[in-house]
């Protein structure tokens, strides 16, 4: 039997169509341009590691793709089709879902009030559907995280990483096919951490693609496909993660240049 090594599979992936295209991409607030002529592209299965340093352009971009900003010019194609998206209403038409660092539960629900946010089942004489509810939770948390039991406290009462498991399956529930991924990792230990990476391995096995936002070097590298860097407000690169280093990138976040395009004497001034 022949094993696919990672470089294997990204490389397969790359010679489908992508999932999701973004074409020269611009943004500007007043005199700011905050995304510049940005291109990126994303396939089914993929974590797209997109990195860059405070003011990079990286959360414009995305919230572009999540309706929460409209573009100046540019386009964005899914399926190789030209869509609209002018606000957060359409891109969950189009099977878009965000999950923001506040993760944007109720704490004083429990975690099918949470996954079915905005989105409630009622029966048929206007009542919730609490039993309904419940059971659809259950039923993709087993997907997701077998060992989550808790589903009647409010979520206030959960761990981080229990938190992030609820967040996902709301979004896993109303068939996202392309999942946005903001600093998912923050602020949690070791353990948490740990789950919330299993959390995204089992998302890329269903086949969503995500785009992975985060500062932390390592959450990229073990879990990224590709990895897209942004600089004041371009994209420098994207590059496929087996083909990189982690230096490579850090120079990449730091100086805005491809690692074949800085000097050596600028490469010593970062000491890395």
């Amino acid at each position: 039997m022949t094993v696919e090594t990672p470089a294997d599979t990204a490389t397969t992936r790359a010679s489908g169509p992508p999932l999701l295209e973004m074409r020269h991409i611009n943004v500007a607030f007043g005199g700011v341009h905050a995304v510049r002529d940005a291109t990126i592209d994303l396939h089914e299965g993929e974590v797209m590691g997109l990195v860059g340093g405070n003011g990079a352009g990286k959360s414009t971009l995305i919230r572009t793709l999540s309706g929460a900003h409209r573009a100046d010019s540019g386009e964005i194609l899914i399926d190789g089709k030209p869509v609209a998206i002018t606000n957060p209403r359409d891109a969950k038409a189009l099977n878009i879902e965000c999950i923001y660092q506040t993760l944007a539960l109720a704490d004083n629900v429990d975690a099918p009030a949470n996954v079915f946010l905005g989105r409630e089942v009622v029966t048929w004489w206007g009542t919730m559907d609490d039993g309904a509810m419940e059971d659809a939770t259950r039923k993709v948390m087993g997907r997701l995280n077998p060992n989550f039991t808790n589903f009647t406290s409010p979520v206030r009462y959960l761990s981080g990483g229990q938190r992030q498991a609820v967040a996902i399956a709301r979004a896993v529930h109303f068939n996202a096919r392309i999942m946005i991924m903001d600093e998912p990792t923050a602020a949690l230990g070791p353990a948490e951490t740990a789950q919330v990476r299993d959390l995204i391995r089992q998302l890329k096995n269903e086949g969503i693609g995500i785009f992975l936002i985060s500062h932390d070097i390592h959450d990229v590298f073990d879990l990224s496909d590709r990895i897209s860097v942004m600089y004041h407000g371009r994209i420098v690169d994207t590059v496929e993660r087996t083909k990189v280093t982690p230096d490579d990138v850090l120079a990449m976040i730091i100086l805005g240049k491809k690692p074949d395009e800085a000097s050596t004497e600028e490469l010593a001034e970062l000491q890395i």
